[in-house]
């Protein structure tokens, strides 16, 4: 497994459960144990967990896995027909299955904090705890909930991004609407709708000449699939590492996680997403087919974030046809259905998470490809 985060844990897992006895390497770029990404953007920056907290596994589950992690050593080339990847240190790894894990690296803007690893996190706590005003260029998931974070921290926080409401390609604009509602009600100072153009030492440039004043600039405007140490490995790569409908890249390489862009038959077209549930889910995918299975994955997708005192759930596709099913938008606790051509294609659910997971089952299965072609972010 190259990558010692959640997706590369959790094949090796599935490796296990499902049978395999056989010797197991997990090979990761950073030097820490795995852990969970999620909690990076809120309880790790707010400093309610400590970083140990975010671990993945205990070090006796670790142990019971019987795998060789080999850390702080990043993949800098793959050898497809030898099948053996060559690491930063000179280390050469071979296997009879290669499972790329690679997940994603940050855009960057003029060398502004990003939050990515656990040490970008706690970097950025240091950093928001000797600021008094924060800027967050990203109006997207992981923008959006650093705000929220920063802001609970007694930060002031402007949140900048072209879009105009926060998250709302995830959401749609109803829903967005409320998100907006909810931060502005909280101190944040939203200034959506307009692109940033320059960070300099003045601040943050909007493309409408607006100047926002800032000590920090935080940069959370999307990511690109960590493909950078393949480009001469002979797999096809276009939008993260191409594979079949099997998330097989080439005899004996496997890809997972957001790395991975996957045929989806049902679909018939290329679908990459990025949430925290797709890399379990495909993990244990993937670890089928590794030992035999030959199944295709045809998920639906799923996320979820956490700001302030709201629980949002999405599920499958979202849209601007909506319409709340149970609870009510007033009292910020309801489950709404989307739907396209008559036909239910997602599910939102704000502080309703069970009732969101069981409306989840009407989702057409005529639909379940569509709604795999959202793909949804989450930190």
């Amino acid at each position: 497994m190259v990558g010692a985060s959640a997706a590369g844990l959790a094949t090796a897992e599935a490796l296990r459960r499902k049978g395999y006895t056989g010797p197991l390497t997990i090979l990761g770029a950073e030097p820490h144990l795995p852990y969970d990404r999620p909690p990076l953007s809120k309880q790790v920056l707010s400093g309610t967990w400590e970083p140990a907290r975010a671990q993945l596994r205990s070090a006796e589950a670790l142990a019971a896995l019987d795998a060789t992690f080999v850390l702080g050593d990043p993949a800098v080339h793959l050898d497809v027909t030898e099948r053996a990847v060559h690491t930063a240190s000179g280390r050469v790894l071979k296997a009879d299955n290669i499972v790329l894990a690679t997940g994603l690296r940050p855009r960057t803007l003029r060398g502004q904090p990003t939050l990515r690893t656990l040490d970008d996190a706690l970097a950025l706590r240091s950093d928001l705890l000797n600021c008094s005003r924060a800027v967050v260029v990203g109006d997207g998931v992981l923008g959006a909930e650093i705000a929220a974070t920063a802001r609970q921290m007694g930060v002031a926080v402007t949140l900048a991004g072209p879009q105009q409401a926060p998250m709302a390609l995830q959401l749609g604009p109803v829903v967005a609407g409320l998100l907006a509602e909810l931060h502005t009600s909280q101190g944040v100072d939203l200034r959506l709708g307009a692109a940033v153009t320059e960070v300099d030492d003045h601040g943050v440039l909007l493309e409408t000449g607006e100047v926002l004043p800032a000590d920090l600039v935080v940069v959370a405007f999307g990511s690109a699939p960590a493909t950078d140490w393949l480009q001469n490995s002979g797999l096809v790569l276009g939008n993260g590492i191409v594979c079949d409908s099997r998330c097989r890249a080439a005899d004996g390489i496997w890809a997972v996680g957001d790395v991975a862009r996957w045929h989806h038959e049902t679909l018939g077209r290329l679908v990459r997403l990025e949430n925290r549930t797709n890399a379990t889910e495909q993990a244990i995918a993937v670890a089928g087919n590794v030992l035999g299975a030959d199944q295709p994955y045809t998920p639906v997708p799923y996320f979820w974030t956490d700001q302030f005192d709201a629980k949002i759930h999405v599920h499958g596709f979202v849209g601007p046809g909506m319409s709340v099913v149970e609870g009510s938008l007033s009292e910020r606790r309801f489950v709404a259905h989307y739907h396209r051509e008559g036909e239910l294609v997602g599910v939102v659910g704000w502080n309703m998470p069970k009732q969101a997971r069981q409306h989840r089952q009407s989702i057409t299965p005529s639909c379940r490809a569509t709604a795999a072609t959202s793909t949804q972010g989450a930190a």
